[in-house]
């Protein structure tokens, strides 16, 4: 098949109603991304983390006559092999999808250790999003004083979850899976220095490149 015998150009599964408000979000920003206008979907994977590594090549079995691509998302922790690597884990899905049809059309996103690590860029929109604009000390210190999640030599917190959270609960903000959505509408997609978002921008770009007009 030749793309343009292709429905859509990917079809994304993810783990939770986090990761599909994010990525929804950020395709919808393509331009920042620097790739081309593309017809996606997302579904999500009811056994979540755990699915989404061991069942994703099923899942997305009916869809490989339909779509140009597909990608898996989702968290390293709680997927069932937390002793390996990332990279080792999204080799094993992405052997498993080129295995069952997907060639060379598939890749695999796991964040370590979970979708929060891609909050944590040095943006102020991630105080204004959180409840934590204009506050005394400012959120990133009140963090490392606090709690035991962001040691002071770290650029990012070891435990990026119960970072989050702590800090909502302080300024008695309810949370929300759309406020990660509202994150990944406005944060400059280059404060990022995950390595799971880079390889995530990475992929968009190398096949979804902008035609020159």
């Amino acid at each position: 098949m030749n793309s343009e015998q292709y429905l859509k150009d990917l079809i994304i599964v993810v783990a939770d109603s986090e990761m599909e408000f994010v990525i929804h979000s950020l395709l919808e920003r393509y331009q920042s991304l620097g790739i081309q206008k593309i017809v996606f979907d997302i579904k999500r994977h009811i056994q979540r983390d755990a699915g989404c590594l061991t069942d994703c090549h099923n899942y997305l079995r009916e869809d490989i006559r339909y779509y140009r691509y597909s990608m898996v998302l989702f968290d390293k922790e709680g997927c069932g092999r937390e002793k390996y690597s990332s990279t080792e884990i999204e080799e094993e899905v992405e052997r498993r999808l080129s295995i069952n049809g997907w060639d060379e059309r598939c890749a695999a996103i796991v964040i370590d250790p979970e979708l929060e690590a891609w909050v944590w860029s040095d943006s102020s929109e991630v105080d204004k999003v959180f409840g934590w604009n204009n506050r005394k000390p400012p959120l990133r210190e009140w963090l490392k004083s606090n709690t035991p999640y962001w040691s002071r030599e770290r650029l990012k917190p070891e435990r990026p979850k119960e970072a989050l959270r702590s800090a909502m609960k302080e300024v008695r903000q309810p949370f929300s899976s759309r406020l990660f959505a509202d994150l990944a509408q406005t944060v400059s997609l280059e404060r990022c220095i995950d390595p799971s978002f880079n390889k995530l921008k990475i992929i968009l770009k190398t096949w979804f490149t902008p035609v020159k007009p």
